[in-house]
C-alpha cells in the first residue's frame, strides 16, 4: 500500500480515460505491504524506497503526470445534495461533459440549465459515461444506487470507472468494489474531508483508495474539486481514514460546545472565548467558523447533524472491529443521539450544543 498526498495544481478537465491501463497491469506485480504498515504514508516516486517512513506533501505537477493532463471523457454524477450539488457545478463550470441524476429530478434542473445532460437512472448514467461519481448520504443509499434496481452495476463494464465519494464503512465500500470489479470496470473510493463551503470553493480533501489507474485517470477532476488528494492503497483504507477524521471532528465539536456553555455559565463572554481559542495552540478553523453562530444559537447547515452521528456510529464500529477503546467518541455519539431526539437531525452538526443546553435545563 502506498500513501500519497497530492496538492492541487491549476487543473482543467480533459484526459484520456484509458491512458493509464498499463499502470494497472504493472501494479498487480507489486508486493502487498503487511497490514501493520498501512498507516505509514510513503512517497509514490519510483526512485524512493517502498517503505520510506518519512512523509512529504508532493506537488502533483512533480509526481503525477496525469494531473497535468485533461479528462476528455463523459462524466456521470449521482446525488445532488448539500455536497454533490457544488461538486457537480464545479465540474460543469470547468467545461466538463457532465450527466446528472438525482432521486428528486427537480434538483437536476439547475444543472441542465448550465449545460449538463440528464438520465433517468444510475444505470443509464453509467452506461453513457466513461467515469461515474456518486455522492450519497449513507451506506444504504450507496448500496442501493450501485447495486439496486436500475443501479450503476447494470451500466458498468470494461473501460468504465466508478468513483464513490460517499462516506460509508469499509465493508460497504469493499462490497460495492467487488460488484463493480466483477463487471470489468474499475473502482475508486474517494470520501472527502470538508463540508459545504469547501465543496463550493473546490477546496475538498480526497481520501482515495482502490484502482490506482483510475485514480491517475481522474486526477484532473479531483484537482478541480479539491485542494489535495491522498492515495491510501487498497479499498477500505479511504473509508477508514474518513471515519477517523469525522470521529475526531465530532468529538471536538462536542467539547467545544461544553466550553462555550461553561464560559457563559461562569459569567464570561463566549464570543471572547472563541477569539482566545482562535489565537492559541488549539486553534482550528471549525471553531472560528462555527463559534460566532453557535453563540447566537444559529446553525446554518453545512454538515447535517444526522450525518455526523452516522459517521460516529460507523467509526465506533470500526474501532470495535479492531478492539480499540474510544470512550470520548462514544460519549460524543450519545450526545449527538440526544440532539437527534430533539429534532435537530437536519440542522448543522454544531447544533449538538442544544443537547447540552437541554441537559442543563433538565438538571436545573
Amino acid at each position: 500500500m502506498t500513501s500519497t498526498l497530492l496538492v492541487k495544481p491549476n487543473a482543467n478537465c480533459s484526459y484520456n480515460f484509458l491512458s493509464s491501463t498499463v499502470m494497472a497491469l504493472c501494479s498487480t506485480f507489486c508486493p502487498r505491504i503487511p497490514n501493520n504498515f498501512r498507516v505509514t504514508p510513503v512517497s509514490s516516486f519510483p526512485s524512493k524506497p517502498l517503505l520510506s517512513l518519512s512523509f512529504k506533501a508532493l506537488s502533483s505537477q512533480a509526481s503525477d503526470a496525469s494531473s497535468q493532463g485533461k479528462f476528455s471523457g463523459q462524466i456521470g454524477f449521482l446525488g445532488l445534495g448539500i455536497m454533490g450539488s457544488p461538486m457537480a457545478q464545479n465540474l460543469i463550470k470547468a467545461g466538463c461533459d457532465v450527466t446528472v441524476w438525482n432521486r428528486t429530478k427537480s434538483k437536476c434542473d439547475p444543472f441542465i440549465s448550465l449545460g449538463a445532460k440528464y438520465r433517468s437512472s444510475p444505470e443509464e448514467v453509467a452506461a453513457n459515461c466513461d467515469v461515474t461519481f456518486a455522492m450519497l448520504a449513507d451506506p444504504e443509499s450507496a448500496i442501493d444506487v450501485a447495486c439496486g434496481k436500475n443501479g450503476v452495476l447494470s451500466g458498468m463494464g470494461p473501460g468504465k470507472g466508478y468513483v464513490d465519494i460517499s462516506t460509508v464503512d469499509g465493508a460497504t465500500s469493499k462490497m460495492i468494489n467487488g460488484h463493480i470489479k466483477a463487471t470489468g470496470a474499475l473502482f475508486l473510493e474517494a470520501p472527502v474531508s470538508g463540508s459545504k463551503k469547501p465543496a463550493e470553493d473546490g477546496q475538498l480533501i480526497f481520501l482515495t483508495a482502490g484502482d490506482r489507474s483510475l485514480y491517475d485517470s481522474v486526477a484532473p477532476l479531483l484537482n478541480i474539486l479539491g485542494k489535495s488528494r491522498f492515495y491510501l492503497g487498497e479499498v477500505g483504507n479511504g473509508a477508514a481514514m474518513k471515519l477517523v477524521v469525522n470521529m475526531i471532528m465530532g468529538s471536538m465539536m462536542a467539547s467545544f460546545s461544553e466550553g462555550l456553555l461553561l464560559s457563559k455559565k461562569v459569567g464570561l463572554d463566549p464570543n471572547v472565548l472563541v477569539e482566545v481559542v482562535a489565537q492559541g495552540a488549539i486553534s482550528a478553523p471549525m471553531y472560528s467558523v462555527k463559534g460566532p453562530s453557535m453563540v447566537k444559537s444559529h446553525y446554518p447547515t453545512a454538515f447535517p447533524l444526522k450525518h455526523q452521528q452516522k459517521d460516529l456510529r460507523l467509526a465506533l464500529g470500526l474501532a470495535e472491529s479492531v478492539s480499540q477503546s474510544t470512550p470520548i467518541a462514544a460519549a460524543a455519539n450519545e450526545l449527538y443521539k440526544v440532539a437527534k431526539a430533539y429534532g435537530l437531525s437536519d440542522e448543522d452538526f454544531s447544533a449538538v450544543i442544544e443537547a447540552l443546553k437541554a441537559k442543563s435545563d433538565d438538571s436545573a
